[in-house]
């Protein structure tokens, strides 16, 4: 799996706040308000090779030793499950677990 780093500015397309990256820390890769991302890694992360383009809903949370807690999202047209990093400033209040 190739991890290719996107530090991008994006408009989110579940509650269409404008989302900044991430100051420190890891890449930002899903909303920090509603917890939404969007199919468009296929293999790994940052590739953009996702032909599905559905968005993907915050499903659960999980916590994992040295990564902390993850969202798990669900895509709503494919169903691919992919677990992401939360991020310090996430609202995971959003995430009915």
């Amino acid at each position: 799996m190739v991890f290719i780093a996107r530090e991008e500015r994006f408009t989110c397309e579940n509650c269409r706040k404008v989302i900044e990256p991430l100051k420190k820390g890891s890449y930002r890769n899903h909303c920090p308000a509603c917890l939404f991302s969007k199919h468009v890694d296929d293999k790994g992360p940052g590739d953009r090779a996702s032909l599905c383009g559905g968005l993907m809903e915050p499903e659960g949370l999980d916590y994992r030793g040295s990564k902390g807690w993850m969202i798990i999202h669900r895509c709503i047209k494919c169903k691919k499950e992919i677990p992401n990093i939360a991020a310090p400033d996430d609202d995971l209040s959003q995430v009915s677990d």
